[in-house]
């Protein structure tokens, strides 16, 4: 019996990357990100809100190489999406939309964007939105940077809210940290002149590497230069009582370090630098920040100006 000839195979065509955008550098591949996509399935009330109500408040942004990548071509018009002329607060990594949600309930004369790549975070906060009758916020599955870069035009956010993001304990991790320099430089792109960029974290380690990271840049200037230093520091406090040794509440096994190691970084005893803002009043306290209190962690804010 004679074989039949072999049926032809398709051959796989690679989808163009524009140069210079986050996928030219492998996203989600080679190159590190910012976050683990902690599950994408909606059931129950959420699957729901999202046939409901996506439409209308989840921005339908065109893809590129990913399902939360920003294809460069797109430009947000929140003018349009609005119906209005009105400042922008974008909030980088959103959660479940208690922040945003409370904001915009608080601030209907502003307009609320909120980026976030957890798909059930999403939902949650539609149904916030939905519930609370907002008009004033619109969702988007997306990451971070590509918003930033192409998505929101230049100049055109008022504020930037990055609030408790992953803090990658890790050295080897800290890589993926959200805040590096390159993104600095991203976030000084959408934020207009005068805009302000408020950040919040519960591991000290990550207040000062976000310190020295926008210490560094020429966009932004510390609203907060010297302040809250030498006793008065929340970092002096962290070092000299040894709050993070205590990780998730537990305390840390007998002879065995902290389960997330270099949490504090290098321990200097009294911190003589500064810069930390007073806690941001315009924050509900989620329930994530709770935690952190119930764990006895303290909370760092910091907020910069884009010169």
């Amino acid at each position: 019996m004679s074989e039949s000839p072999e049926t032809p195979q398709p051959q796989h065509v690679p989808r163009p990357v524009t140069p210079g955008t986050q996928a030219s550098y492998g996203t989600y591949g080679g190159r590190p990100v910012s976050f683990v996509r902690r599950g994408t399935r909606l059931q129950g009330r959420r699957q729901a809100a999202w046939e409901l109500h996506a439409e209308r408040w989840a921005v339908n942004v065109p893809r590129h190489v990913a399902n939360t990548s920003v294809h460069p071509d797109y430009t947000f018009d929140a003018e349009a999406e609005f119906g209005r002329k009105a400042p922008l607060i974008v909030e980088i990594g959103s959660g479940l939309g208690d922040a945003i949600c409370h904001a915009a309930e608080q601030n209907p004369d502003t307009d609320f964007l909120a980026v976030e790549v957890y798909t059930p975070g999403l939902a949650n906060t539609l149904i916030k939105i939905n519930s609370r009758g907002l008009s004033n916020v619109r969702v988007v599955e997306a990451n971070a940077p590509e918003v930033l870069a192409t998505m929101l035009p230049e100049g055109s956010v008022s504020e930037l809210w990055v609030f408790f993001p992953d803090p990658w304990h890790k050295s080897r991790h800290h890589k993926r940290r959200l805040i590096q320099p390159e993104f600095a430089e991203l976030a000084a792109r959408a934020l207009k002149k005068g805009g302000l960029w408020r950040i919040a974290t519960d591991w000290s380690n990550y207040a000062v590497h976000v310190r020295d990271v926008l210490a560094d840049s020429k966009d932004f200037e510390n609203l907060h230069t010297g302040e809250r230093r030498g006793p008065e520091s929340p970092l002096t406090h962290v070092w000299q009582s040894g709050v993070e040794s205590v990780v998730g509440g537990a305390p840390v096994r007998e002879g065995r370090p902290p389960v997330s190691t270099e949490h504090t970084g290098p321990n200097e005893g009294v911190d003589e630098t500064g810069g930390w803002a007073p806690r941001f009043e315009g924050r509900i306290r989620t329930s994530f920040e709770a935690k952190a209190h119930e764990a006895g962690r303290l909370i760092f804010d910091l907020c910069y100006r884009r010169r």
